[in-house]
């Protein structure tokens, strides 16, 4: 499989064989059905759609209730394509995937989610500047200013790109190469190495 949905649980530690303490994130992933196949003569590409986490059929719009119909699967939240890879498995809609078939312990992961938002900040947090100078000569207000954005005459503008203050977090970012110390398949648990985007009980990417 090409990847998979799962919920943020938390973060913890474990040890390694050397005794070091390893910091840890939990991710619970419980089996994702599958609710379409794509391929290359029908759709013009191949492509699985996963699902994951139970939702009332109230919440789903009527183009979705009949989409889930039509796989012949319950309502789910989220609903997410993942480029096919058929080597490993054969896939027909409506089966359902287990953690233990997409990865195995040693392996490594990418993994993607929206990052915690932290409302407008200036450059010192958003970027890491180090303010104006010192609390010395009269700045009584300077420490935490972002300084000069550019010349005045040439170019007369500001160039685009510039480090400024502005919205922080609260977008979609990936994590890549992290190691899976541990796949639980009867809790449907998988804990990889270092953290990853978002805030508890979010939903993350996995992907090889």
């Amino acid at each position: 499989m090409p990847g998979m949905i799962g919920k943020k649980i938390g973060m913890t530690s474990l040890f390694d064989e050397n005794g070091k303490n390893l910091p840890c994130t939990v991710i619970e992933v419980e089996p994702n059905v599958v609710t379409q196949i794509k391929n290359t003569e029908k759709d013009g590409y191949d492509a699985v759609q996963l699902a994951h986490g139970e939702q009332k059929e109230s919440r789903v719009p009527a183009s979705m209730q009949g989409h889930f119909k039509k796989a012949g699967v319950s309502p789910r939240k989220t609903v997410r394509e993942f480029d096919a890879d058929f080597k490993d498995i054969e896939l027909k809609e409506g089966m359902e995937i287990s953690i233990d078939q997409f990865i195995q312990e040693g392996q490594f992961v990418d993994i993607s989610g929206t990052s915690k938002g932290k409302g407008f900040q200036g450059v010192v947090k958003r970027h890491g500047f180090g303010g104006v100078g010192q609390a010395t000569h009269g700045q009584h207000n300077r420490l935490r200013a972002p300084g000069s954005i550019g010349a005045g005459s040439d170019p007369s503008r500001v160039f685009k790109g510039m480090r400024m203050a502005g919205r922080m977090g609260g977008a979609m970012t990936m994590v890549e190469n992290l190691r899976v110390l541990k796949v639980d398949a009867e809790k449907n648990l998988l804990v990889v190495k270092g953290s990853v985007p978002g805030p508890k009980n979010s939903i993350l990417i996995i992907t090889k």
